[in-house]
Parts: structure tokens; sequence; C-alpha cells
């Protein structure tokens, strides 16, 4: 009986103070250290490994069609287009996480963006970038890149190595032809793989 007292003492003890109790650490699913661990669907349904993408420099953005900041597809595009042949990439995220701006299929937003911007860099599908539905690569971007935080507004930019390191985040109202983004991706084209 006085075993019973003493064992039911130890594990009311713990159990109002659970910082004593050693705690496991979760094992992380995310990838070491960069994004080629995660395979994304595009905009046409088809899974594509961020790996394929190793060698390049990414800029990683959450895009929406019916945003202030919508007009940046024609400013992406043209940072795309002028450096794409060098080895640089867009990965645009469509997202409906910020006022219901992107509330269109995937059909429906490959088609605006092809009608009004001729956006010609890599769609994906649609994901939620925070919340309790966060894709697990935002959630890797936003807890365990060197920029951690919760992704603000729609056109938040990710600059990504040519060894798939996130290595500079931009926020919405920088404009992706802004001189520190070109000078960032310029000096990043310069870097060997």
């Amino acid at each position: 009986m006085i075993r019973l007292v003493a064992l039911f003492s130890v594990a009311a003890f713990f159990a109002v103070t659970p910082h004593l109790v050693p705690q496991q650490k979760e094992e992380s699913t995310m990838p070491p250290g960069n994004i080629y661990g995660f395979t994304m669907k595009t905009i046409d349904g088809k899974e594509k490994p961020l790996s394929d993408y190793q060698g390049q420099v990414l800029l990683i953005v959450n895009v929406a069609s019916r945003c202030g900041y919508t007009p940046q597809y024609k400013d992406l595009e043209q940072v795309y287009r002028k450096y794409s042949s060098q080895g640089f990439q867009i990965l645009a995220f469509p997202t409906n996480n910020f006022g219901g701006q992107e509330p269109g299929s995937d059909e429906e937003i490959k088609e605006f963006c092809s009608t009004n911007y001729d956006v010609t860099f890599d769609l994906f599908s649609k994901i939620s970038v925070k919340g309790n539905d966060q894709h697990p690569l935002y959630r890797y971007i936003t807890t365990e890149s060197p920029f951690p935080g919760e992704v603000k507004w729609n056109f938040q930019k990710y600059l990504v190595d040519r060894k798939g390191n996130i290595v500079a985040m931009f926020s919405s109202r920088v404009k992706p032809t802004d001189k520190d983004v070109v000078e960032r991706i310029e000096a990043l084209l310069k870097e060997k793989s």
C-alpha cells in the first residue's frame, strides 16, 4: 500500500510538472538544409521533384491573381526571360491565404497568367503557405530556413542558390526587377554549383 501511494505521488508530481519529464525530440520529415527533398505538383497536375532544379538559381514566390501586387507577374516574367538561359528559374506557387485573392482553379490560374502576363516560368498547383494546412515546403521555408517567420502576403520571394539553400528573402513590395533582387540573382549566377 505504501509503495502504491509512493508511485501515485511520483506520477502526480510529473503530471503537474511536465517540464521535468524528458521530452523526445520529434523527428523532422523535412530535408536537411535545402529544398531538393520536396516534390511538388505542377499547374498541370504532374509531380515535379525540386531536385530537378539542382545547379540552378531559383526564385520561389507565392502568387495570386487578384492582388494589388499581381502586376509583379510582368516583372517576374521580365527577370525570368533575361536570366533563364544562364540557369535561373522561377517557381510560382498560387495561394489563396491572403484575402481570398486566388479563388480560381489551377486551370483558371494558368489561363489568367498566360492571357494577361504571357507567363512562361514554372507555375505550380495552388497550395497553402501558412496555417494548419500549410504545405511542407513552406513549413520548411518558414521554420527551418535562415529566414524564419510567416509569409506576410502574396508575392513574398525567396532566393535559392545553386545548392538549394535559401539565401535571401524579399517582401511583397520589393519588385523582382528591383536593384537588390537583380544584383543578388546576378551574383548567384556567377557562382559554381
